[in-house]
C-alpha cells in the first residue's frame, strides 16, 4: 500500500517514520503473489475464450466441410491441453495457497509444479508463425471461417482485440511468470525455506522466456506487415517471413523542378525502403507505392537546401530522393535517423566508403570493450572503418582501406577481422546490460535525457529508455550511443511518487520499492508528465502505448551540434 505524506497529517515523534511509509517484507511478498494469482485468473479466461470460444466454434464448422479440419488443429496447436493444465491444476493450487497465506508463505513449490509444462509452451511457440500464417490464408480465402471469427471478436469478452492479440497471451505468459518470481526472490530472504525451490523454478522459467521473447518479436513484425499490406492495397511480396518493419513515417519530397514540397509517406524495411503517395479513402489510411528502394547499396546524406531546413538525400540503384522531415518530427529525426544508416550498413561496403563518425559527446564508453573513457588512460579514438568511437586498446588494429586511396589507417578489432578475413575469437555471452541504446531508441516506447540520483548520489544526466521489446524495464544509459546500460530498473512492482520533496530538482519524481529509491528530473513539466504516463501503466506490469509522436522523443533530442573532435 502507498501513503501519500499530504494524508497523512501530523505524527507522533516517537513513531518511526519508516514504520509509517514503508510496507514489511511480507505485505511485499504477498502482494506478489496475489499479483500472480490476479493475473492467473485472467489468463485462464483468455485460454477459454481460445480454447472453448475460438476453436470449438472453428471445429464446429470444420466437421461440417467448410474448410479442413487440420486447419483449426494447425492454428490452435495445444492450445486444449495448456488450458487444461492452467485452468484444472495452477489455477486452484494458487487459489489454495492464498487462502493458506498465512501459515504457509511461500511460491516456489507450486511454481516448481509448471517446469514439467513449459514443454507445452516450447512447442506452442514453435507453431506460433505457421499459427499465424494460416489464421491470414484463410480468412482471405474462407468467407465462413472468417465470418466465425469476426463474430466472436465483435462480442464483449474479446475486449475489442483480435484473435491474433489473444493467441499471443500464451507466448507472452512465460515471461510474466519469470518477471513476477525474480521480483518474489529480491524481496525473499536467503534463508527461507522457499528460497531453494523458488530460484530454481526460475532456472527454469527464465530458459524458456528467451524462447517466447523472441516469438513475440517476430509475431509483433508480422502483425505489423499485415497492417502494412491493407494499408497499401494488398502490395505484393510484404507480408514474407524475411521482411522485417523498421520504420514508418510522413515526409515531404522536395520536386526536382520547382520549389514546392509534396506530402509523402515511407516504410523502411530490413531490406527496402517503400516510397508511397497517400490516396483518399474513408477506411482508414491507404498508399499507393510510387518506388522501391533496395537496402543494399543505398546512401543516405544529410543536405543544405537555403529554402528547406532539415533535409536528407536518399540515394540507390533504383531512384535518388530529397526529402525534409516535418517540424514536428525533427527531434525524433535527430534521435533516430541512424536507423536508415544502420540499416543500409552492408559489410561489403567496409572500406571502401567512408562511415559516419559517431560523435564524442554521443557515448562515454568504449563500443567495443565497454570500459569508460577517461582523459589520461582511456581517450577516445575513431575506427577508420565503421565510426564507432573506441579505445586504444580496440583500436589498435591498421589496414587498407579502398576509400582513402588504400591508405594504412587505425581500425577496431572487428573490423580488422571482417576486412582482412581473420578469424575473430568467441566473445562471452553478452551480459543483460550489454545492449547498445542505439539499438533500442529506434523502436523505445519512450527515451530521452533526465537528472538521475540515487540514495545520497549526486545528481547526474543519464539517457533513459524504455525499449518496446522490454516495455516493463528502465534502461540507464551514460550517453545515447553507449554500448553497455549503467543499469537497469524493472519497473514491475515500484511505487510511483510524484510529491516535490525539499531536495529534488523541479519536474522530479521518484520510483521507490522496499529501501530502493531512484530519483529522476525532466526538463519541464510537460516532459515529466510524459514519462509518468508510459512508467504508472508500466509498474503494473500492463504494456505501456507508444506515445504519439510529438511524445516519443522523451525528454530532449541528441545535441547534434557538437564538432567532432579529432584523435590522438
Amino acid at each position: 500500500m502507498q501513503y501519500a505524506s499530504s494524508q497523512l497529517g501530523p505524527q507522533p515523534t516517537d513513531i518511526p517514520r519508516s514504520s509509517v511509509f514503508q510496507e514489511t517484507n511480507e505485505q511485499k511478498l504477498h502482494k506478489i503473489a496475489n499479483e500472480l494469482l490476479k493475473t492467473e485468473r485472467a489468463y485462464v479466461t483468455r485460454l477459454n475464450l481460445l480454447d472453448q470460444v475460438f476453436c470449438a466454434k472453428l471445429m464446429e464448422e470444420a466437421l461440417k466441410g467448410t474448410f479442413p479440419v487440420d486447419v483449426v488443429k494447425n492454428i490452435f496447436s495445444n492450445i486444449s491441453s495448456i488450458n487444461t493444465f492452467h485452468s484444472q491444476f495452477l489455477l486452484p493450487d494458487l487459489e489454495k495457497r492464498m487462502g493458506e497465506w498465512e501459515s504457509t508463505p511461500r511460491l516456489g513449490d507450486i511454481l516448481q509444479k509448471l517446469t514439467p509444462f513449459l514443454k507445452m509452451y516450447a512447442e506452442y511457440v514453435k507453431n506460433f508463425d505457421k499459427a499465424m500464417e494460416l489464421l491470414k490464408q484463410w480468412t482471405d480465402r474462407s468467407p465462413q471461417f472468417k465470418a466465425i471469427i469476426q463474430d466472436i471478436q465483435s462480442q464483449e469478452a474479446c475486449g475489442c482485440l483480435t484473435l491474433q492479440h489473444h493467441m499471443l497471451e500464451p507466448v507472452q505468459r512465460v515471461p510474466r511468470y519469470e518477471m513476477l518470481l525474480k521480483d518474489y526472490l529480491k524481496k525473499l530472504p536467503q534463508d527461507d525455506p522457499d528460497h531453494r525451490d523458488a530460484e530454481k523454478s526460475l532456472n527454469i522459467i527464465a530458459m524458456a522466456a528467451t524462447h517466447s521473447n523472441s516469438a513475440i518479436r517476430k509475431s509483433e513484425n508480422l502483425k505489423k506487415l499485415l497492417e502494412i499490406y491493407e494499408m497499401l492495397g494488398e502490395e505484393e511480396d510484404i507480408v514474407n517471413a524475411s521482411n522485417e518493419f523498421i520504420k514508418e513515417g510522413h515526409i515531404l519530397k522536395l520536386a526536382a523542378r520547382n520549389t514546392s514540397a509534396m506530402e509523402r509517406y515511407l516504410f523502411l524495411f530490413n531490406n527496402m525502403l517503400l516510397y508511397c503517395v497517400p490516396k483518399f479513402s474513408l477506411g482508414g489510411p491507404k498508399y499507393t507505392v510510387r518506388t522501391r528502394i533496395g537496402i543494399e547499396g543505398m546512401k543516405v546524406l544529410g543536405t543544405t537546401n537555403e529554402d528547406y531546413p532539415h533535409t536528407f538525400q536518399v540515394s540507390g540503384k533504383e531512384r535518388t530522393l530529397e526529402l525534409q522531415a516535418f517540424q514536428k518530427t525533427i527531434e525524433i529525426f535527430h534521435q533516430k535517423n541512424e536507423t536508415f544508416k544502420s540499416a543500409s550498413k552492408d559489410t561489403a561496403e567496409l572500406g571502401k566508403r567512408a562511415p559516419r563518425w559517431i560523435r564524442d559527446n554521443e557515448v562515454t564508453m568504449c563500443m567495443k570493450c565497454k570500459e569508460s573513457f577517461n582523459a589520461l588512460t582511456r581517450r577516445r579514438h575513431h575506427c577508420r572503418a565503421c565510426g564507432y568511437v573506441v579505445c586504444w586498446k580496440c583500436s589498435d588494429n591498421k589496414v587498407a582501406l579502398e576509400y582513402d586511396s588504400n591508405k594504412i589507417n587505425k581500425v577496431c578489432k572487428d573490423c580488422y577481422s571482417i576486412l582482412t578475413g581473420e578469424e575473430k575469437a568467441e566473445g562471452k555471452k553478452k551480459g543483460i546490460l550489454e545492449i547498445e541504446a542505439a539499438q533500442f531508441s529506434g523502436s523505445s516506447i519512450m527515451c530521452g535525457f533526465l537528472q538521475y540520483c540515487e540514495k545520497n548520489k549526486p545528481w547526474g544526466k543519464v539517457w533513459c529508455l524504455i525499449p518496446e521489446k522490454e516495455a516493463l524495464v528502465l534502461y540507464l544509459y551514460g550517453a545515447p550511443q553507449d554500448v553497455k546500460a549503467q543499469s537497469t530498473i524493472p519497473l514491475l512492482g515500484y511505487s510511483v511518487e510524484d510529491s516535490p520533496r525539499p531536495a529534488d530538482l523541479p519536474a522530479s519524481f521518484r520510483l521507490s520499492q522496499s529501501k530502493s529509491v531512484h530519483s529522476f528530473a525532466a526538463e519541464s513539466d510537460e516532459l515529466k508528465q510524459r514519462w509518468l504516463k508510459v512508467i504508472r501503466v508500466a509498474v503494473t506490469g500492463e504494456v505501456p502505448e507508444c506515445p504519439p509522436p510529438n511524445d516519443a522523443t522523451g525528454t530532449m533530442a541528441i545535441d547534434g551540434a557538437q564538432e567532432m573532435s579529432s584523435d590522438s
